[in-house]
């Protein structure tokens, strides 16, 4: 004859139903068939009691799979880095190329030079060998299809930027002889190209930005080709401060403080809200400038 637990016979001895014993038999049930199992653990009781109504809710959606917080909180790769369609995305505006872009639109011409095509902008190539120095700052730039979110590999793509000073290489006073700061990748698989480069000046008038023209492909870019997009890249208002109260970039800080998004001749129309730059990293380690170009 199965024993029952004095706690739950009434005043005559009798065993009371099941279904009338209450909140404290229930949960001593699941706490003492758990502990059956060995997986009860430490767990506290109120932790046990939220975790059955979570787990009867995921059981429900996930074919009887659950997932902790932990694993729940690990990051996951970002739609911009699969070459699977995303869904549409917003294209991205087109702007000036302005007054320095190096591609033959205004005087001289680098996409034609040997050694454009490269990873790593920071040096000179030819004649001269000058580093642009500055706080680290890769740029990574995916190419999609508006309409679809699908990745656009195999285009060319052709950033440049100005140094810590303000001035951009082929062009400013001193460096007209430097070609530092450009350079021209194929997207992957991804749609992504990365350069590795430095920090852009603040100079008076602009808000802080990095130019990118995008092409067919490669072989169309350094032939200074059809251009499929030409638009600027902002960076973010946190970053900037914090690059600009580094060593070497003193003239920056009089300079953002006398302009905004909402001014800036480029980025005013929208306040640059499909052109800010997703920024992580820091003024001492460096930063990763990413940006999904939609076409």
């Amino acid at each position: 004859m199965r024993h029952t637990d004095p706690r739950w016979l009434d005043r005559n001895g009798e065993p009371i139903d099941e279904d009338h014993r209450g909140l404290v038999y229930d949960v001593q049930t699941l706490i003492d068939r758990r502990r059956a199992l060995g997986i009860f653990g430490g767990v506290a009781l109120t932790s046990l009691l939220a975790a059955c109504s979570a787990q009867s809710t995921d059981a429900a959606t996930t074919g009887g799979a659950t997932s902790s917080p932990t694993a729940s909180a690990t990051p996951t790769a970002s739609p911009s880095t699969s070459a699977d369609a995303s869904g549409p995305l917003a294209e991205v505006p087109d702007e000036t190329g302005g007054p320095y872009p190096g591609d033959g639109s205004n005087g001289v011409d680098v996409l034609d030079d040997s050694g454009i095509v490269r990873s790593d902008i920071r040096s000179s190539f030819g004649s001269s060998t000058t580093v642009a120095q500055g706080v680290p700052l890769t740029i990574a730039l995916t190419v999609r299809d508006a309409s679809t979110g699908s990745a656009l590999a195999g285009r060319g793509v052709y950033v440049w930027h100005c140094d810590r000073d303000g001035k951009y290489s082929l062009y400013g006073s001193g460096v007209e002889n430097e070609n530092y700061l450009r350079g021209v990748q194929q997207t992957d698989a991804n749609g992504t190209v990365r350069f590795t480069s430095i920090y852009p000046a603040c100079y008076s008038g602009r808000w802080p930005h990095i130019h990118f023209e995008v092409y067919q492909d490669v072989a169309t870019a350094v032939a200074s080709g059809p251009i499929v997009k030409t638009s600027q890249i902002a960076l973010p208002a946190e970053a900037d401060s914090a690059v600009y109260a580094t060593t070497g970039y003193e003239q920056s800080v009089p300079n953002l403080a006398q302009v905004s998004l909402q001014t800036d001749n480029v980025f005013r129309d929208d306040g640059g809200i499909h052109q800010i730059a997703t920024m992580s990293g820091s003024a001492t380690g460096g930063y990763i400038a990413s940006l999904t170009i939609g076409l």
